[in-house]
């Protein structure tokens, strides 16, 4: 019984991989990017998540990011701070270009991610992050210079937010960096 059952199993993984990699090629990519453009401090104004449980507003660690930095070559570091009860961490995590404009890619402990420029203005910003590791976790971010949130960039994330079904999650900023060890 459990023999016959395998192949119907492979089928299902197999339709549910090829709808994650679907949604992927789903999300747009600002046209004519300039990273340097995008280099700088950054405020989170709107985090959605394709899991409900990924950030909980009872977690007394919070994770922001701050900044976004570009290298020479091409590279983009994304500087986040974990910041919790007696606990202040910065972390830069590297993404490299792929050969797709506004496309990049990089690593973190057991997994890898994907991150797309959806739309940006340069004052605004909305991002897609996508880790994968031992499942597919797909972030949706509406970041912005100041704390001031713009109908129009609202708008134009909410939208995403409904098209892939996401869970809104907690937004923490965090000016950083962490104070020295006492």
């Amino acid at each position: 019984m459990a023999l016959e059952k395998g192949p119907l199993l492979l089928l299902a993984l197999g339709l549910g991989l090829a709808g994650a990699q679907k949604a992927l090629e789903e999300v747009p990519v600002q046209p004519d990017f300039d990273a340097q453009k995008v280099e700088g401090r950054w405020l989170t104004l709107q985090l959605a998540a394709s899991h409900a449980n990924l950030v909980s507003p009872a977690d007394p660690l919070r994770l922001a990011l701050h900044s976004i930095q570009t290298r020479d070559g091409g590279d983009m570091d994304f500087v986040l701070f974990w910041k919790g009860e007696g606990v202040c961490k910065e972390a830069n995590i590297t993404i490299h270009p792929t050969q797709l404009q506004g496309q990049y890619q990089g690593s973190f402990e057991g997994g890898s991610l994907h991150v797309r420029f959806v739309s940006t203005d340069y004052s605004n910003l909305i991002l897609y992050v996508r880790f994968e590791d031992d499942e597919i976790t797909s972030l949706w971010v509406l970041l912005a210079r100041r704390l001031l949130e713009d109908p129009k960039w609202m708008g134009r994330y909410l939208e995403y937010v409904e098209k892939f079904h996401l869970q809104k999650a907690a937004v923490f900023n965090i000016d950083g960096p962490c104070p020295p060890p006492q």
